[in-house]
């Protein structure tokens, strides 16, 4: 069965930390560029982070900028997300999704909620 599972979300205070793994099944995930997106409430879904396929290149949206680090784990079929100095604009539903020429994979979110 083809899918991605999001853990690790959850409540954190502002300038907190988080980090959310993506555990693939299914498919060969090291021939997949792999993705972070994130919708807040009200709003269009937007990618966060980027990392290639052997992980040698990443990207990230300005908002996250220096505070997010994407990176993946081909041995383990996992892809992560670190994110530090969390604000409330950072509260969103995160995906993971996996792509290639042929298709996407997309996984079911985990929420995380930057509150005090």
């Amino acid at each position: 069965q083809v899918q991605l599972v999001e853990s690790g979300g959850g409540l954190v205070q502002p300038g907190g930390s988080l980090r959310l793994s993506c555990a693939a099944s299914g498919f060969t995930f090291r021939n997949y560029a792999m993705n972070w997106y994130r919708q807040a409430p009200g709003k269009e879904r937007e990618l966060v982070a980027t990392i290639s396929s052997v992980g040698g290149s990443t990207s990230y949206a300005d908002s996250v900028k220096g505070r997010f680090t994407i990176s993946r784990d081909n041995a383990k079929n996992t892809v992560y997300l670190q994110m530090n100095s969390l604000k409330p604009e950072d509260t969103a539903v995160y995906f993971c999704k996996a792509t290639s020429v042929l298709r996407q994979i997309w996984g079911q979110g985990t929420l995380v909620t930057v509150s005090s």
